[in-house]
Formats: C-alpha cells, structure tokens, sequence
C-alpha cells in the first residue's frame, strides 16, 4: 500500500509539473517589473568587433544597423562619475597600467587605437573615438534606445547612481541591469524595483536545477531576463588543442542542461526573455533562435542584422 501512494503521489507531482509548465499562467503573471519590446540584435558593448567597445561610435554604429539594445558597462571613477568601460585595469584597453577607480574622469586615458576583440580569438578592431563615454551621455545621445547595463562592481554608490540616472531620464522601462554577482543583483533589486533584472549566476543554477526536478513551474520568477553563455562556444575561446577532455565533456553537458527549448519556452510564456551571448558565427545564429531565444548578444551586429534579414 505504501508503495502504491508514493508511486501515485509521484505521477500525480509529474503531472502537475508538466500541466504547470506548459501552462505557466494558472499559477503566475508576468516579473513586475519587464523591459520594453523583444530585443533581436543586442550588440554587445557597442558591437566590439566593429568599433571600439563601449564608445558613443560604437552605439550610434550599432543603432544604424537596426540594433534593438544596447550592452554596455558601468563603473565609477575616483570622483564619482559613473563611466562606460568594462575592465576595472586599463591596461588592456588603454594601455595603462591603473585602476579606474584610481583616477578622476578628467584623467582618464584615451583608449588605444587598437583593441582585442574578447570574443573573437585573434581579432582586433580599430576606431578613432577612443574616449571613455559617460553614462549620462548615453542616455541623453539616446533617450528611447533599450540599453543592457552590466554593474561590474559591488558598489553602493555605483548601484545609486545608476538608478538615479534611470530616474532622471524616465527609463525604467527602457533599462535592464544586473551582473554575474547574486550580490550585486539583489542590491539592484532593492534599490529600485522598478528596473527588470538579470539573473545573477546562482540563479541561474538554481533555475536549471528547480527545472529539472520539476519544481520550477511552482516557484515565482522575480527576473525579467536571462543573459546566459553558450557553454560550447566558451570552450573555443581557449587554445585550440589545450582543451582538457573533462572540461570539453562539462561543456557539453553544460550545453545540454541550459540550452534547453522547453525552459526557454516555459520562461517565455511566463514574460521571462532569454538573450544567449557573445554569438559571432551565423551558425550560433542559428542556432539560438532555433531554440527559440528573444535575442542574441553580438560583437558584430553587421552580421547579426544580414542574418535577421535574411531569415
């Protein structure tokens, strides 16, 4: 008899699970808290590969080709100016062996001519704005463009500064923000509601493993988007040929856990988006939007745009 009323109670939670996931809505509403529109192209930094990242070339470049969102990075100089740059050195991109928290806006290096694009191994790109924007700039030069905001520290007064220019210019709904960091995105979370957040890292595991032990369907979601990597397309980042075999087997589990189309489907129909980064090859194109993602994080949104037009 005992045996009877598990196995019942288990179909009964299977089915349930299923009936909740396929119909999400019984149960929930949208996050409070969701982004305007459905971004298809996201460029990321400014489109890297195509002008230097996180410059207001790169943006009005990006915009041009039809871009639907922008990602950018926020950090905080000595004097308290919330700027457009993604490493905490400026070494890399500049040059310069300092740390921008170090220095004053106005001391700022320019950036070098010539920058390393992260994503795509053994390519550089080339610009001449070469000067580190400030966020504010980015939103008066476009005020009703969807803009992807990474905080890359955990700092309060960078976190407030933010919201505050979110304020100011009426964004919420036009603004995404959020890090890697749990601690970073529950900060954001508190200091103002009103902006949809990313899912941190941890969430993330979490998220995978609710979904596969059924409990996801029953959970509320506060999270309006899910910015993830493709694990596979990480593992080539590394040196061709230095790949460990165990960690080209994690990556492939990893691919085979996360890129799954019925969570992708399920966070949809509950008003979650999924954007999948930094895809640079028409084949991860491809491949992503056949897994039904909203959108595709992208240094080069030239290619981006021809496959989108071309499909």
């Amino acid at each position: 008899m005992f045996w009877f009323w598990l196995w019942f109670a288990a179909a009964f939670y299977a089915l349930l699970s299923a009936l909740v996931l396929r119909f999400p809505t019984l149960l929930h509403g949208p996050p409070a808290a969701r982004p305007r529109g459905r971004p298809r192209l996201i460029a990321h930094r400014g489109g890297a590969g195509e002008n230097l990242e996180n410059t207001m070339t790169a943006f009005e470049h990006a915009l041009n080709l039809g871009a639907d969102m922008l990602e950018l990075d926020v950090r905080r100089t000595k004097d308290g100016q919330v700027v457009v740059c993604h490493d905490s050195s400026l070494l890399r991109t500049c040059g310069k062996d300092a740390d921008i928290r170090q220095l004053n806006y106005n001391e700022l290096p320019r950036y070098r001519s010539r920058i390393a694009v992260s994503f795509q191994p053994g390519c550089e790109c080339m610009g001449k704005d070469r000067r580190i924007p400030l966020l504010r700039e980015v939103f008066t030069a476009f005020p009703d463009v969807s803009i992807n905001i990474d905080i890359k520290d955990n700092d309060d007064e960078l976190i407030s500064q933010v919201s505050e220019l979110v304020r100011e210019f009426r964004r919420e709904h036009l603004t995404v923000w959020g890090n890697a960091r749990h601690q970073i995105v529950r900060k954001c979370r508190l200091e103002n509601p009103a902006i949809p957040t990313l899912f941190s890292s941890r969430r993330v595991l979490f998220l995978v493993a609710y979904y596969y032990c059924g409990l996801l369907p029953f959970l509320p979601i506060p999270e309006a988007c899910l910015e993830i990597p493709v694990p596979s397309m990480l593992s080539r980042l590394m040196e061709p040929g230095k790949v460990p075999r165990f960690r080209r087997f994690l990556c492939w589990l990893a691919d085979w856990l996360l890129l799954s189309r019925k969570l992708f489907r399920h966070l949809e129909r509950r008003g979650v988006q999924v954007y999948l980064w930094v895809l640079n090859e028409e084949a991860d194109f491809k491949r992503a939007f056949d897994l039904g993602v909203t959108g595709v994080m992208t240094d080069f949104p030239s290619k981006l745009r021809h496959f989108l037009s071309a499909r």
